[in-house]
């Protein structure tokens, strides 16, 4: 336990004296109506697309470089891997019904982040039982010669479904973040967030839900695989606290960063994870993913102010 709170303090020590990179650009909620009107077509589309089973009017907003990043299934890097997702989909399922909703959208200066809500009723195309799934994302989106285009699209579902293993798609060309070279530490924002990454691993081994806790800003929101969104801390709180004691015992945590962008106030921070775990007579490995967004406090501090994570 010394040694932990040692590496403690010297994580405090290094984070205070470290020469942190100047504000480049503010962050604000969106009001441009240019852009609300954007992103309110591309729901438009989404649904048509969805409930037409044409992904080539979804697709059409993706950056070519495009990050799509399902649950339960490997990252599709670039537009043609994420279109060759949504066509196994919709062979697949059959879409009876289909409903997206922004919650919230922050102008990140050359990015947008938007966070939504979805429900779908599915059936398989070789079944009769309609299943609803209801879940929640993050889309990060590039603002470009004042055009918008979908870097990377993630989600999540608020509940444990049968069709898991149905929302596999093994024969489409994924590629397991986790398992790809993490970014070079070459900057001060890799070096201070790679620290923060290494100071996670060990608190989460000890099960330490208070140091966890205190990653996070006064105001987040944070949308946990099978949870509601979390919007209030003392919530988050509660349900870290939980999550921990229903917690395998690591053998092995290594949390990695696929992308890092420093916006000023903000950092958009896409990360993947590896876990050798136990627990009871079971053990295995798994790998995850997901998108932070950091913010910088006037203080210098750096916490955690929107989150979304998911399994591969």
């Amino acid at each position: 336990m010394s040694h932990f709170r040692n590496n403690f303090l010297l994580l405090l020590l290094f984070l205070f004296f470290l020469n942190v990179q100047p504000v480049i650009a503010q962050t604000e909620s969106i009001e441009t109506e240019n852009i609300k009107v954007y992103l309110n077509q591309f729901i438009t589309d989404c649904t048509k697309g969805m409930l037409t089973a044409n992904p080539e009017i979804i697709v059409n907003h993706y950056d070519t470089d495009m990050y799509l990043m399902p649950a339960f299934q490997k990252t599709l890097l670039g537009k043609e891997n994420a279109l060759r997702y949504h066509k196994a989909f919709f062979d697949r399922f059959t879409i009876l019904e289909y409903e997206r909703k922004n919650i919230e959208t922050l102008d990140l200066g050359a990015q947008l982040s938007v966070i939504g809500a979805f429900s779908m009723k599915v059936k398989l195309k070789n079944g009769t039982k309609v299943e609803e799934l209801k879940g929640k994302y993050i889309d990060i989106w590039k603002k470009e010669n004042e055009k918008l285009s979908l870097m990377s699209e993630i989600w999540n579902y608020d509940h444990y479904t049968d069709l898991t293993e149905h929302l596999k798609f093994n024969d489409i060309p994924g590629t397991v973040l986790a398992y790809q070279g993490h970014l070079p530490i070459n900057t001060n924002i890799r070096f201070e967030i790679a620290s923060i990454n290494h100071f996670t691993e060990e608190f989460i081994a000890h099960k330490d839900h208070t140091l966890w806790s205190q990653l996070y800003a006064d105001n987040p929101i944070a949308l946990f695989s099978y949870k509601p969104v979390f919007k209030d801390k003392n919530k988050l709180d509660e349900f870290i606290k939980n999550h921990v004691a229903e917690l395998p015992i690591f053998e092995k945590l290594d949390i990695r960063n696929n992308y890092i962008n420093d916006l000023g106030d903000y950092v958009v921070n896409y990360a993947s994870h590896i876990a050798n775990w136990r627990h009871g007579e079971h053990s295995g490995i798994s790998t995850g993913k997901g998108i932070k967004i950091w913010k910088r406090a006037s203080n210098g501090t750096l916490k955690i102010f929107r989150q979304i994570s998911t399994y591969d």
